[in-house]
């Protein structure tokens, strides 16, 4: 496609199941059929990888949404506008603990999310250290962390101190001791319970509403210089995820994430048999009816940055500040390519 600006494109990403529509495209020769020469970069966490975007290393990203508002008012110390025009995948996080406080606490299977914060919050309140993990301060995890606490205490939830891990670290830390819990996407908190180290307690679903969590972003700066290139791109990922979420034979799929060290325990349909269904389930519904990215949800992680970091943002600027993020006119371009 000689329209394009660029064609050797530097994309990274950060070992989720979330990420699998990039791999995909990469595997199934979406990106050659859209003129790119795609190089998939595995990073090794999500501060990393903001970095190495911002200033160029990266083309274009998996990113957390909430890197983009932070960005957009310069919380996160670099202040290089990011843009996104695809959405990756609506949240479904997890909350998970370490199985032995789970069982200190009596946490049963059927509690709702509120129960299971009251039962760790009265346990905090007796004195007992809890550490807390999520995997980025920019993050529907760290929020929904906060949420999940505020069900049951909201001081406590605005002022426990959270700590910080890349999502492939936690079920290690967890194990060790370093930390208690943790909130973060799959496969975690999946490979956590076959270890044997952890329970999860709570779906993000249960907690806050259905906000994007993971996005295609590139800077601002970038988009502008290379529309064409960022539309080919686009085209690429949604055509493999429409391909994945009607894909007959899943077994390519578990191949690429186990190649790419995404899933790294037995799960088939003889083995965690129940697991690795609902993992499939995950994978086709990842962005639901469509991927095209939706201002509200970045009002509400504009909303949730004054909520718990203190970020002061004139409220009549938030819908500007939230459109600034998305790149709507990109994805209805690259729709129409893929049809």
């Amino acid at each position: 496609m000689s329209s394009l600006e660029k064609t050797k494109i530097q994309l990274g990403y950060i070992p989720l199941l979330d990420c699998i529509a990039l791999l995909w495209a990469k595997r199934r020769g979406f990106f050659e059929e859209f003129g790119l020469d795609v190089t998939l970069v595995k990073e090794a966490s999500w501060a990393s990888l903001r970095d190495r975007l911002a200033f160029g290393v990266l083309d274009a990203a998996h990113c957390l949404s909430a890197m983009l508002p932070a960005a957009a008012v310069a919380d996160d110390q670099i202040g290089i506008q990011l843009k996104t025009p695809l959405v990756l995948s609506i949240n479904r996080a997890y909350i998970s603990l370490n199985q032995h406080l789970s069982y200190t606490l009596a946490i049963e299977t059927t509690d709702s999310a509120q129960m299971a914060a009251q039962k760790l919050v009265d346990h905090i309140n007796q004195g007992h250290p809890v550490a807390l993990a999520h995997v980025f301060k920019h993050s529907i995890h760290h929020y929904c962390l906060r949420e999940w606490l505020a069900l049951a205490n909201q001081n406590l939830a605005q002022n426990i101190v959270l700590k910080t891990l890349p999502p492939p670290y936690l079920v290690e830390a967890l194990s060790s001791g370093l930390i208690d819990g943790f909130c973060v996407g799959e496969p975690w908190n999946t490979q956590g319970e076959i270890e044997g180290v952890s329970q999860i307690v709570a779906s993000s679903r249960d907690i806050i509403p259905a906000i994007a969590d993971k996005v295609l972003a590139v800077t601002s700066e970038w988009a502008s210089q290379h529309p064409n290139t960022l539309i080919a791109l686009t085209a690429a990922v949604i055509k493999a995820q429409k391909e994945l979420e009607t894909l007959q034979n899943f077994e390519p799929v578990w191949q690429i994430l186990s190649e790419f060290n995404i899933i790294r325990f037995e799960c088939s349909p003889q083995v965690h048999v129940k697991k690795y269904y609902a993992i499939e389930s995950i994978i086709r519904h990842f962005v639901d009816d469509s991927a095209v990215p939706d201002v509200e949800h970045f009002v509400w992680l504009f909303e949730q940055m004054q909520k718990w970091e203190n970020i002061e943002i004139v409220q009549n600027n938030i819908e500007q500040l939230s459109n600034s993020c998305i790149h709507t006119a990109t994805y209805l371009a690259a729709r129409e390519k893929v049809r």
